[in-house]
């Protein structure tokens, strides 16, 4: 073994971390070390003992420095200029077909007469991240998050070896990426759970997400994670321009990043379907899982060309496999009443593990596809998660009912409601099977309290499932209008209801009727197709209870045609609602009991926001409309669109990709919480 290298100098310190960089590019990316372990032992001991001894040399790109000593209190967000879209799916020859037509479309009409080089790609099933080095050196790593924010988890990248701290080159780029860990290291880790007793992880990707989650970096320098780049931000690197996205892959591999080499390329539709069908075959043989294939376009000009939509690039797409199958038994079906009286059949399986959870429920939709499955309870089925989120039958295995006929139960379409046993019907039309008792039925009472109840309706806090459950079973309240009538007494004569919990629950309702306003209300009472931003509209236009019952329904229907994007269908539900007996008797009972909200004016005024337009995106930490009238209240005016003529978006937690990138088309300056208070807190009639 060689003698230890002398280490003299700042220069030789730095000489010797560049090398030991190397040697890890070596063993993590090119799996081509040429050191023996002992001697790659040796010179980290040697980098040790000058950083011990020279603490004012340590540089943040040293191989010693990936994992940091102190957890974080939290992630920060990450705002981008560029935004990580989506990829559209394709699941079929068919949809590929389409998606190659406009792509050659989309040349045509560019007058370019050049046939689009694909790049085929494995989509690995892992967590999308992006990377930023300036000037060679990794300064900060993000989650995909929405798209446009994402959370600085630089320090948990930090500790993947395979990830470069420093560049071969002093340049700046940002590069994309997916985090994933190999399927045998997940095994191992989930033996060592076993083994000490523990709940072994769900799947590879859910381990890896919770580990880029990880507040304390120390934990997660212990995870064997990967990572490998796929993509390069913007078409050049340092003053170096770039023609092809292979080009760029390459260029970025001589700078010493990870990049997946598992590529081929097509020229036409049968050249992508064979590499696809190439990929299939071969996929279970990598080491890490894939859910599909991504295709993109190779040349940049082209892509430029083609441009995107609002969530997806035209020049790319991603063939997806299908999805992960299992079979299990159904064992009985529930029938659920949802609040629009929408009675649906849910089957009850056998617990089956499916796609890395244990799925013991899944849809069938509605009735007409119980028929058209011919789904037997008893029946051996095929579940598979649709879009690999909601369990879903999709298949009866009738060669599994010989010799078992006599186990199988028809599944019946109810004829009566479950909860209050009224006669159900069908609306010309539809295929859902409903149930029509308005008077309520208990089970769509128990929804429509709930949705009243929500923090983006009327904000009733403490009002849990359990609760309303009880107090419609008791007969407490028949309506929404009935919580207004509750008092203390009779919440504290309910099982399992204390004292200080009550007085909760009825501040919560008196605080819920001072903070309303006629938005709020509205979006509450969940009329058909009316959300937050549709009930704002109507708000806005009538400004108070009063007048919108005063208004006659046909009218209400022309004027909310009139107003832009509302359309005839929207406007519509509105009307037939302020026409039904039944909705304006619990409207006028609600004013009875004090609730009668005025929308606040959005014309701005004397304050602190005098003259200023203000947006919100993003979760806060009091409800919107609390936010709203303080704004109004300041002067200020609540706009719900990003525009030229907008002085500031208020940002809370994940925020909507589409205001983000408007806010930066047009310059508006973005507020944090804390900005936004302290610019309430400005005296003296200056604007803020």
């Amino acid at each position: 073994m060689s003698a230890p290298p002398a280490i003299r100098t700042r220069q030789d310190y730095e000489a010797l971390a560049r090398e030991i960089l190397d040697h890890d590019r070596r063993y993590y990316v090119d799996n081509n070390p040429i050191l023996a372990d002992a001697e790659y032992d040796r010179l980290r001991k040697a980098l040790a003992r000058a950083e011990a001894e020279h603490p004012d040399w340590i540089v943040d790109w040293s191989p010693l420095q990936r994992v940091g000593h102190e957890p974080l209190s939290a992630f920060q967000k990450v705002v981008r200029s560029v935004p990580m879209l989506s990829l559209d799916n394709t699941y079929d020859e068919e949809d590929l077909r389409e998606f190659h037509e406009r792509v050659l479309r989309g040349l045509r009409e560019v007058h370019d007469p050049v046939p689009p080089c694909y790049v085929l790609e494995p989509k690995i099933d892992g967590i999308s991240i992006e990377l930023r080095y300036e000037q060679g050196r990794f300064v900060q790593g993000a989650t995909r998050g929405d798209g446009l924010v994402g959370e600085d988890v630089t320090a948990n990248l930090r500790t993947i070896q395979m990830l470069p701290l420093l560049l071969a080159e002093p340049v700046s780029i940002t590069v994309r990426g997916e985090v994933f860990i190999h399927r045998a290291d997940f095994d191992e880790i989930n033996r060592a759970c076993i083994e000490a007793g523990q709940e072994p992880y769900k799947n590879p990707r859910n381990f890896t997400g919770g580990t880029l989650k990880q507040l304390d970096p120390r934990n997660v320098a212990g995870r064997p994670l990967r990572v490998l780049v796929y993509e390069l931000v913007g078409d050049r690197i340092g003053q170096e321009p770039l023609a092809a996205h292979r080009e760029a892959l390459a260029r970025l591999r001589r700078l010493g990043l990870p990049v997946n080499r598992d590529l081929c390329s097509a020229s036409n539709l049968d050249e992508l379907m064979a590499g696809i069908r190439a990929f299939a075959q071969r996929r279970k043989a990598l080491p890490f899982d894939t859910d599909g294939v991504v295709i993109k376009v190779d040349s940049l000009a082209q892509r430029r060309a083609l441009g995107t939509t609002a969530r997806a690039p035209r020049w790319a797409i991603a063939f997806k496999f299908p999805a992960e199958q299992a079979t299990t038994i159904v064992r009985q079906v529930e029938v659920n009443v949802g609040r629009t009286g929408a009675v649906t059949p849910v089957a009850i399986l056998d617990p089956v593990e499916l796609a890395g959870t244990t799925v013991s429920r899944a849809s069938m939709h509605n009735w007409e596809q119980v028929r058209r499955l011919d789904v037997h309870i008893g029946d051996v089925v095929l579940i598979e998660k649709a879009g690999e989120i909601i369990p879903q039958i999709v298949a009866v295995i009738k060669e599994r009912r010989q010799g078992r006929e006599a186990e199988l139960v028809p599944i019946m379409e109810p004829t009566v409601c479950p909860a209050c046993g009224d006669t159900l019907l069908r609306r010309p039309g539809e295929v859902a099977l409903r149930c029509p008792n308005t008077r309520p039925c208990p089970a769509q009472l128990r929804e429509a309290i709930d949705f009243f109840c929500h923090r983006d309706a009327m904000n009733i806090e403490h009002m849990g499932p359990k609760l309303i459950e009880q107090l419609v079973e008791r007969g407490l309240v028949r309506d929404v209008a009935d919580l207004y009538d509750l008092t203390q007494e009779q919440l504290q004569a309910l099982p399992r209801m204390a004292e200080k919990s009550a007085a909760n629950v009825i501040r919560a309702i008196a605080r819920s009727k001072q903070e309303a306003t006629l938005s709020r209300l509205l979006t509450a009472l969940g009329i058909p197709s009316i959300g937050w931003v549709w009930a704002q509209k109507i708000a806005d236009r009538y400004r108070t209870l009063p007048a919108l019952l005063e208004a006659d329904p046909e009218q209400v229907r022309k004027d909310l045609t009139a107003l832009h994007g509302f359309g005839p269908e929207r406007a519509g539900a509105v009307a037939d609602f302020l026409a039904d007996a039944r909705s304006r008797a619990l409207l006028h009972k609600l004013m009875q009991r004090g609730l009668s909200p005025v929308e606040p004016e959005r014309q701005g005024g004397e304050g602190p926001l005098a003259g200023k337009s203000l947006c919100v995106t993003g979760t806060l930490r009091v409800p919107r409309a609390q936010i709203k009238a303080r704004i109004e209240a300041a002067g200020g005016k609540f706009v719900s669109a990003v525009s030229s003529k907008t002085s500031y978006l208020l940002v809370g937690d994940a925020p909507g990709e589409d205001k983000l990138r408007a806010a930066e088309k047009h310059g508006v300056p973005l507020l944090t919480e804390a900005e936004f208070e302290r610019l309430l807190a400005a005296s003296d009639g200056q604007g803020a």
